[in-house]
């Protein structure tokens, strides 16, 4: 009998749901690129849609995080001072403008028989900071998750930040800095929020 020389057609592997989700992407912001001017094909483009796709994943990885997942608290050593980490760098996304705005957020809180340790208030501000934001909620979301998880006294929090979407288009105001704050508790009290900002104010 003559010999069947055809080949069988190579299995697909196939792509799972996160697979496919990401192709779509990838494909997506291949159009992006192309409507913008440019072409996504050229060589210094073709790989932009998924270091785009994995940039995101590491801006945007606040939405897999809870924060009480990183508020570990202690009884031992509890004060009932203020306490402050204060200038902490950070990084957000407009929910707006899909753009960057970024600088400092100072917190303050008076325990009330807990504390945390120091690395967990920059872990929390972190997870809240790398979603999509508006600053004045960032604010809200660090005070409310640490009166609710942490049950202080009071909580303070005030952030700093530069807007890439009033600095690289509208109207263009580079130096412009928009601060917002949240107070929670006792920081509602004058001489307590003055405390606070006699401490942060201060290098």
């Amino acid at each position: 009998m003559p010999k069947n020389n055809k080949r069988k057609p190579a299995n697909k592997v196939k792509r799972t749901a996160s697979q496919n989700a990401e192709h779509k992407i990838e494909q997506s912001l291949k159009k992006v690129l192309a409507y913008v001017g440019d072409n996504p094909n050229r060589e210094g483009l073709k790989e932009t849609p998924k270091r785009m796709l994995n940039s995101y994943k590491e801006m945007f990885s606040g939405y897999k995080q809870k924060p009480e997942s990183v508020l570990k608290t202690f009884i031992e050593g509890t004060c009932d001072e203020m306490v402050i980490l204060k200038d902490m760098e950070f990084y957000s996304t407009c929910e707006h403008h899909f753009l960057p705005f970024f600088g400092t957020i100072s917190i303050g809180y008076i325990p009330n028989k807990k504390i945390i340790g120091i690395s967990k208030l920059a872990r929390m501000a972190d997870i809240f900071a790398r979603r999509l934001q508006i600053q004045e909620k960032l604010c809200a979301d660090i005070a409310d998750s640490l009166m609710k998880h942490l049950a202080p006294q009071g909580v303070m929090v005030v952030c700093k930040a530069q807007h890439m979407c009033i600095s690289s288009r509208g109207v263009r105001k580079n130096n412009a800095i928009m601060v917002t704050s949240a107070l929670r508790g006792v920081f509602e009290q004058p001489e307590v929020r003055a405390e606070f900002l006699q401490f942060t104010q201060h290098k």
